[in-house]
């Protein structure tokens, strides 16, 4: 008799997830055959994380441009090589002299991070010696925007970088210029742009925005003078370390850098930590090295082969699916504490890109990265039901007309069906 109840319950409860899960599919083709859909691309992938059972597929395996979930696998690939604390410089010490190099570490006196690790190093030591040829990258990305040059969100990457390689300028009490070294290159006038595309010149107008943040043009001979007028001593470069063993200066916790990148969308800290992972792997910093590795590596069993060129997204080159995206996102489940995790991501309705969007009665059912492009919107990431099954999903939209707002209102209302019903 027991036997028999047992075996009713289950049939009973199965019959009832195939109803719960025929009700959400017929729902949710049903939104996606709307007009608002009819001209545009939508791919979408939802599992339960526990049993990993497809709960909804669409387009799963098509391609689709990511625009920062990209960052999703960057943060993956950054977990898997990178210590808990970020190596801040390598160096070796010879008789009086310290020799270093760069890491690709973005926090060194970070505006936002302000890390001063590597600083409070540097200013103990004499005789410094700048290493400058380990760096084996490009300072954008391919497909980048070349007008972009000027905007905050697109600094350049390099082996050392310092104050987030953007000029800051602040006029709350007069006019405040970060890094110092710039200060006699700040302009208060009004300009077409903000920046001289070929040289460090820089521009704020006579009444506007009380902080500008403008990316500043790298190179060796810049670096050595910004830290020269930083540490308030003379340094030299030379090309390659001495023979001997490199030590590690450990630096900021690396979770705080997933956190402002993943929270804050922020494209310079996704490219430099692909770079930072480079210098875990080999001597020489190449973000290409790094994709290469975790593709043929950790990353081998995916379904299919993205196509993968830059940390941050910013690159219309990137190509992946959403059945790639819910891989990675259910590597990290498998991976991290959920605390830890969850984190990490921006939530619905509380932190970082999400703040203002897809917010829970009581606390956030939702945790994931967006993505935006002009005609563009994904999002993926972990989506917590009411009853209390988790769901790992990527949406991702491309080549529509309306308006991004809009797609994130019709996204909202399906997260919620899967919420609620689920």
């Amino acid at each position: 008799m027991k036997n028999l109840l047992y075996i009713l319950l289950v049939t009973l409860t199965f019959t009832a997830c195939r109803s719960s899960r025929a009700l959400l599919t017929k729902q949710l083709d049903n939104k996606l055959s709307t007009p608002f859909y009819k001209n545009q691309f939508t791919g979408i992938l939802v599992i339960d994380a526990e049993t990993k059972d497809t709960i909804y597929d669409r387009e799963s395996d098509k391609y689709f441009i990511p625009a920062s979930n990209t960052k999703i696998f960057t943060l993956y690939t950054a977990i898997k090589t990178i210590p808990d604390h970020i190596p801040a410089l390598k160096y070796i010490e010879s008789n009086d002299t310290l020799y270093f190099e760069g890491t690709g570490d973005p926090s060194f006196l970070h505006p936002y991070l302000k890390d001063s690790t590597a600083f409070t190093f540097l200013k103990s030591k004499t005789n410094l010696v700048y290493v400058t040829d380990n760096f084996q990258d490009k300072k954008y990305g391919p497909g980048w925007a070349w007008d972009d040059y000027q905007w905050y969100y697109s600094p350049e990457k390099n082996a050392l970088p310092l104050y987030g390689n953007v000029v800051m300028i602040n006029t709350n009490q007069g006019i405040q210029v970060t890094p110092p070294y710039f200060k006699d290159s700040v302009l208060n006038m009004n300009h077409t742009d903000q920046r001289k595309e070929t040289s460090n010149l820089f521009f704020y107008p006579t009444q506007g925005r009380d902080t500008l943040e403008i990316p500043f043009i790298t190179s060796t001979a810049t670096t050595r003078s910004i830290l020269e007028n930083t540490l308030n001593q003379k340094i030299t470069t030379r090309p390659r370390m001495p023979k001997g063993t490199k030590k590690t200066l450990r630096g900021i916790n690396a979770d705080s850098l997933y956190i402002r990148m993943m929270h804050e969308s922020d494209n310079f800290i996704a490219e430099q930590l692909l770079i930072l992972a480079a210098s875990e792997l080999k001597d020489t910093l190449s973000s290409a090295m790094a994709r290469t590795y975790i593709l043929e590596n950790q990353l081998a069993d995916l379904g299919q082969s993205p196509r993968w060129v830059d940390g941050s997204g910013l690159s219309r080159y990137n190509l992946f699916t959403p059945q790639n995206m819910v891989e990675v996102l259910n590597k990290l489940y498998i991976d991290l504490p959920r605390e830890r995790l969850y984190t990490i991501f921006p939530a619905g309705g509380l932190s970082g890109t999400l703040k203002n969007r897809f917010a829970g009665n009581q606390k956030p059912y939702i945790y994931a990265k967006s993505g935006s492009l002009s005609n563009t919107y994904c999002l993926s990431g972990y989506l917590i039901t009411n009853s209390g099954k988790t769901l790992i999903f990527s949406v991702m939209n491309n080549h529509f007309r309306n308006s991004t707002s809009d797609e994130r209102t019709h996204l909202e209302a399906m997260l919620q069906m899967l919420r609620d019903h689920y």
